[in-house]
């Protein structure tokens, strides 16, 4: 359980999972990094619903409020490596939960209405937001550090974890006026740099991008550097990139939802 949140199971084609509700106003799911809904994950969802929205947290994996640990970390890993709704090295084809989070968002914004939902991806749900963009109710999408497909070699570093067709779709939906939002920190392994060119030569001036300083992150931070900007590394310091960043997410939900 996670305080302050109503737990509701939501379904589709047989597929029934846990997802964590709360707030008021225009829809937006945020969708957990490994190793699950970790305490972080929450405190981001929290400022979202502070800010007028209501927020829905699906359970991906792992255990909903659990703390993080090198352990958990693993088993998450290894319970999605061998799912076989994640597709980790697939360069060229969206994993197959982006089904259900399509339809979530279509019965999210069929519930509560206005002009649409938004979504939040992180680290390996970055990408998933930009599948997600085949749901016409998605017209807020934002990408944060975006990993997959893993970067193990040139090609998939550049990659977009969608297929031909599903990239076609996405760029019909930017050039009809729906951006999409994406953040990373500069010396990320983990969503290189190169993925991001791709998305600005894809995309064009509809992929705003903010790339943070790895040298602002929090003297805690793993030892292959920052990663998670909105969770993990985040640094509620006065003016720190950061919170910039945090800002700017919730500035562009705003303007995309508002009724």
């Amino acid at each position: 359980m996670i305080d302050g949140y109503d737990e509701e199971d939501f379904a589709y084609e047989g597929k029934v999972r846990r997802v964590y509700r709360r707030g008021a106003g225009p829809g937006v799911l945020v969708l957990h990094e490994l190793p699950g809904i970790h305490p972080t994950v929450v405190r981001f969802a929290n400022w979202v619903v502070d800010a007028g929205f209501t927020v829905l947290i699906p359970e991906l994996v792992g255990k909903a409020g659990k703390p993080i640990s090198g352990a958990y970390v693993l088993r998450s890993f290894a319970r999605v490596c061998i799912g076989r709704e994640f597709r980790l090295l697939a360069a060229n084809r969206a994993s197959p939960i982006t089904q259900w989070l399509r339809a979530l968002c279509r019965h999210t914004h069929e519930e509560i209405g206005g002009p649409g939902v938004g979504a939040v991806g992180m680290c390996i749900t970055g990408n998933f937001v930009l599948a997600m963009m085949l749901e016409s109710s998605l017209i807020a999408p934002v990408l944060s550090q975006p990993s997959l497909p893993l970067p193990l070699g040139a090609k998939r570093k550049a990659s977009l974890h969608l297929s031909a067709e599903e990239l076609a779709a996405v760029k019909r939906r930017t050039e009809q006026g729906c951006p999409v939002l994406g953040l990373r920190f500069s010396e990320d392994y983990f969503c290189p740099r190169e993925r991001f060119d791709r998305l600005g030569r894809e995309l064009g001036d509809q992929f705003e991008h903010i790339e943070l300083d790895s040298k602002t992150s929090l003297p805690g931070s793993a030892p292959w550097g920052p990663h998670s900007v909105l969770t993990e590394d985040f640094n509620n310091g006065t003016g720190h990139p950061t919170v910039q960043a945090r800002d700017r997410v919730i500035e562009f939900l705003r303007q995309r939802l508002a009724k």
